[in-house]
């Protein structure tokens, strides 16, 4: 980025759990030779109400340099869009890029850790598949849950499916928000109807089908209706 420090102020200053209802989470395998922005975009045009990029690509990696002008330029299309955009895992990155905060899972960075570096402002999700995880981030500073794999998933190699009674406990353990990740999709998400979840997490679900914004303004339909029929108290 030619020397130029990147970092912006921090929009995000109070976190706002609406914009958990629909969470993209960014994949480049798909891209077919699309850029990943024009794709956020397509997302962004069918509703979707948070982006999270997520860099896992071990076959064509992205430089540095390629990676911060990625999330610069997916930063400023989200805050265009007043949409919070945060980074998976790379802390430093985050900071980098002026995101407005870090998700990051049980074997990434320990979430008061993470805290400590982004400061209080930013946004931090935390990954959790049990109660006790699930308390354990509320403590350490985490501002929502991404729980699951609430459905097997292929995005996740290693992931074990949480069951809908653990989710459930885990809204009722907790004070923060909570939103389900792992294998949903537009024809399973009703079965997450009354388990106390404030949204949905997608990655394929979205950017995997032909038509991005369409497959997101569905999606978002369908959980938009699954999240009225048992309202969170």
């Amino acid at each position: 980025m030619n020397g130029k420090n990147t970092e912006q102020p921090v929009r995000c200053v109070d976190f706002d759990p609406e914009t958990l209802r629909c969470y993209a989470v960014t994949d480049r395998h798909w891209l077919n030779g699309r850029r990943l922005v024009d794709d956020v975009r397509a997302c962004l045009d069918g509703g979707m109400t948070f982006v999270q990029l997520r860099e896992k690509d071990t076959e064509h990696p992205l430089t540095h340099e390629e990676l911060l002008k990625e999330a610069v330029e997916i930063r400023d299309l989200c805050h265009e869009r007043r949409v919070p955009f945060i980074i998976d895992d790379d802390v430093d990155l985050a900071l980098a890029c002026g995101a407005d905060g870090v998700h990051v899972g049980q074997s990434d960075m320990e979430a008061g850790t993470v805290r400590e570096k982004i400061g209080p402002h930013r946004i931090l999700g935390v990954s959790a598949g049990t109660v006790e995880e699930a308390l354990l981030a509320e403590k350490r500073g985490a501002d929502y849950l991404g729980v699951g794999a609430v459905f097997p998933t292929s995005s996740k190699d290693d992931a074990e499916v949480v069951s809908h009674e653990t989710l459930k406990a885990i809204c009722e353990a907790v004070s923060i928000p909570v939103i389900a990740i792992g294998g949903i999709t537009r024809d399973n998400v009703t079965a997450l109807a009354g388990t106390g979840i404030v949204g949905i997490s997608v990655i394929s679900a979205v950017f995997a089908r032909p038509d991005i914004r369409a497959a997101a303004a569905d999606l978002k339909a369908r959980t938009l209706e699954m999240l009225s029929a048992f309202p969170c108290p």
